[in-house]
């Protein structure tokens, strides 16, 4: 009779899985837990958000989630600091391509706003609940979002001074 391995037991945070890559704590939850999780994570003291960004998985669908988190292509990272207990902790938001949105954490930490246009801006995910859900860095009519792994990079001809031919 084979050996059966005993799987390592998940450890939670809030309900959400939470692991430790390369000596941070992430944590990882689907968008219907990702508001409550946040406002958890303020009351533990995380006052300071360091960033909020975007990544789109489109070339890496296989990448390893922990065990009860379903991979979806895009991805909302929010990196906090807590300055009193001086740890740090990476939230992981799994959004769905069919639908990429999200709510916004503007309500929990005002300092995400411009985080959150930029990450609109460059990969299409809405942030629900944000006071001015537009454009940052492209112009307004610009259409796309140039971080997505399927936006075109185009040819732009660069022509440099006095090169050789």
């Amino acid at each position: 009779m084979a050996e059966e391995q005993e799987t390592p037991a998940v450890r939670l945070l809030h309900g959400c899985p939470l692991d430790e890559t390369l000596g941070a704590f992430v944590v990882h939850c689907d968008r219907d837990s990702y508001l409550e999780l946040c406002r958890s994570l303020r009351s533990d003291g995380y006052a300071m958000p360091v960033g909020v960004t975007g990544v789109d998985y489109l070339t890496h669908p296989g990448r390893t989630v922990p065990q009860g988190v379903d991979a979806e292509r895009f991805e909302v990272v929010v990196e906090l600091c807590s300055l009193v207990a001086r740890k740090r902790i990476r939230v992981r938001c799994q959004v769905p391509e069919s639908d990429p949105r999200i709510p916004s954490l503007f309500d929990v930490w005002p300092g995400t706003e411009a985080h959150e246009r930029e990450t609109y801006d460059l990969f299409g995910i809405t942030f629900d609940g944000h006071p001015d859900m537009s454009r940052i860095l492209m112009p307004d009519d610009w259409e796309g979002h140039p971080l997505r792994k399927d936006y075109s990079t185009g040819e732009i001809q660069v022509q440099f001074k006095e090169a050789r031919r």
